[in-house]
């Protein structure tokens, strides 16, 4: 089993050190991620500027490449032109420091790294460690991964569809079980604070509260991970909303062109 590993946190950080490890166990490994923080990036790609890509060392071995480009980037380069020739089995992307529920999956550069593997036709898990707390223990995430990683490797996934993972920051014996969810209705009630620097001169600095709708459901994934269960949910880079295509069609959206007049 051939496992291409990307992330959001960079390629220097201790969640994809921690994935490496536990994966390298029972598969060949190839890291290929950005050089430096691309958290909350989204699916952005690189076109206007080129995308150069170094090897990068670890405690003086080699531990992958660094790419100076966002997490789809990373995915992208890796797949068509570093590995080109070789076969991807899998793609993990993480193990990411902070939680990627709810609405935070449409920002999240660590889902955007898995999803770009689906795009190009990998089976690809996004995985995170629920907590911004300093210095976290990502052990379990990291053993977590290499047994799912063992089952998608075994039972695949539909084409298009990954999976997305949020682990509790609890301690193991405090973890409640697996839990297959969805999408939850949660998202950041955020404002931006009017700030002065040392200079006298105005910035504003993002912040707000993360409001869940929720919260007795624990079949939405930021409730599970706040009732200690793992969190996975399938989702697809297909955004349509199948329900509305019949309302529209119903409602004479069709026809709008009908008595315009046409230069």
């Amino acid at each position: 089993m051939h496992i291409l590993v990307s992330n959001d946190d960079g390629i220097n950080s201790e969640g994809i050190w921690a994935l490496v490890n536990e994966l390298k166990k029972v598969a060949d490994v190839t890291v290929v991620a950005p050089e430096k923080q691309m958290s909350a990036v989204g699916h952005a790609i690189t076109v206007q500027y080129p995308l150069r890509v170094n090897p990068f060392y670890k405690n003086g071995e080699f531990f992958g490449y660094a790419v100076d480009g966002t997490p789809a980037d990373a995915v992208k380069l890796a797949v068509k032109a570093i590995l080109k020739d070789k076969k991807i089995d899998l793609l993990i992307s993480g193990i990411n420091h902070g939680t990627n529920t709810s609405i935070n999956i449409i920002y999240s550069g660590t889902v955007s790294a898995a999803t770009e593997g689906t795009i190009l036709g990998i089976p690809s898990i996004a995985i995170s460690l629920a907590t911004y707390a300093p210095n976290p223990d990502f052990t379990f995430s990291a053993k977590f991964a290499v047994k799912l990683a063992e089952f998608v490797f075994k039972n695949g996934l539909p084409r298009g569809t990954l999976l997305n993972v949020n682990v509790p920051p609890v301690p193991e014996n405090e973890i409640k079980g697996v839990r297959v969810t969805r999408q939850g209705n949660a998202f950041w009630d955020d404002w931006f604070e009017l700030r002065k620097d040392p200079n006298g001169r105005d910035y504003y600095w993002l912040t707000g509260k993360f409001v869940n709708y929720d919260q007795e459901d624990l079949d939405a994934d930021h409730t599970a991970v706040q009732n200690n269960f793992i969190s996975i949910t399938p989702i697809h880079f297909d955004l349509t909303n199948y329900k509305m295509i019949e309302v529209l069609k119903n409602s004479g959206l069709e026809n709008l062109l009908q008595g315009l007049d046409k230069d």
